[in-house]
């Protein structure tokens, strides 16, 4: 070929054009790929969002709507929390001062029972029990339980019990000392003279345990809290979460 003699490029062969259109094809495969992976994650991120906020939301706790409905101590340690006339929705919750989970439930929940009470719309029976065999639990919580019922006020027992469960004791230490749980009783207002006695005496601890028993093995117990709508056993997730409670009672309320 002479200088300066232009060269055409030669015709590609059929095989070639099927390489280029292959190599054509993965190109715009992985873009697609990346665009579906990329919105695939824009999904999921705003999946667990909603998770959370939803989780969020539901077990936010309520606000006090009023002042509290009539709370009154019954000779056998429990507590009624209802308002004249009122016998039905039913929320019995059993309940250990020395439980973790309880405390929990008192923390998330404890308002939605006072309110659900407050506006008439169920009657709410505290069962304090000792529910814990092994110590040092088991002493822990008898003590707790044998102070709350030398609380004979209903007032100044509410404020008791939220008291017991804001300062219960790590399950693996001695705690609820009979001077601690004197000193809780005047910050919830007690005032009756022979409180103190009451509570250093241990003066109603086999009762604590009888009744811990007793209800125990009645309603078939195996575990704090359990709380019961009217006899029938609800679900952690509506225990805990304001929003399902008030959904469940208000339901069985129809």
């Amino acid at each position: 070929m002479s200088k300066g003699q232009s060269t055409k490029p030669e015709p590609k062969s059929a095989r070639e054009k099927i390489r280029e259109q292959q190599a054509a094809a993965r190109v715009q495969e992985r873009r697609r790929r990346v665009v579906t992976y990329v919105t695939a994650g824009v999904v999921a991120v705003a999946a667990v969002g909603l998770g959370m906020w939803y989780a969020a939301s539901t077990s936010r706790s309520e606000e006090a709507t009023g002042a509290l409905a009539p709370i009154t101590v019954q000779p056998d340690g429990s507590v009624v929390m209802a308002k004249a006339g009122v016998i039905r929705p039913l929320l019995d919750i059993y309940e250990d001062f020395q439980c973790p989970a309880c405390k929990e439930a008192e923390r998330v929940s404890g308002q939605t029972f006072k309110n659900l009470a407050a506006e008439g719309l169920a009657k709410v029976v505290y069962h304090p029990i000792t529910i814990f065999s092994q110590e040092p639990t088991r002493s822990n919580s008898l003590r707790a339980g044998n102070a709350a019922r030398c609380v004979a006020d209903g007032k100044q027992w509410m404020s008791f019990h939220e008291l017991l469960f804001k300062n219960q004791p790590s399950e693996t230490a001695e705690g609820f000392q009979p001077s601690q749980l004197v000193e809780l009783g005047k910050e919830a207002g007690v005032t009756d003279p022979a409180f103190e006695q009451c509570v250093t005496s241990g003066k109603h601890t086999q009762a604590q345990l009888s009744y811990s028993k007793k209800i125990s093995e009645e309603q078939k117990l195996t575990h704090t809290p359990t709380v019961k709508l009217n006899g029938v056993e609800l679900d952690n997730p509506v225990i805990f979460s304001p929003q399902e409670l008030r959904k469940a009672v208000t339901k069985a309320a129809k």
